[in-house]
């Protein structure tokens, strides 16, 4: 059987952290920012951890990635 190769977008949008989750960055941070609200906008900035219920899916996309 091959080896299952790591989904290379999902390897550049998402890292595993060292107990198993994984980071992203936020969605809505592109353009048109003078819809959202300062709160919004510092909310947004940095990178955020992925929700459990999708960590499954997306591990399995980052199969040959380790930590």
């Amino acid at each position: 059987m091959p080896k299952m190769k790591t989904n290379r977008a999902a390897a550049k949008r998402f890292k595993k952290t060292g107990n198993g989750g994984l980071k992203s960055g936020n969605a809505y941070t592109s353009h048109r920012f003078h819809g959202k609200t300062k709160k919004q906008r510092r909310q947004l900035r940095g990178t955020s951890m992925m929700d459990v219920t999708n960590i499954k899916r997306y591990s399995k996309m980052l199969s040959t990635i380790s930590k």
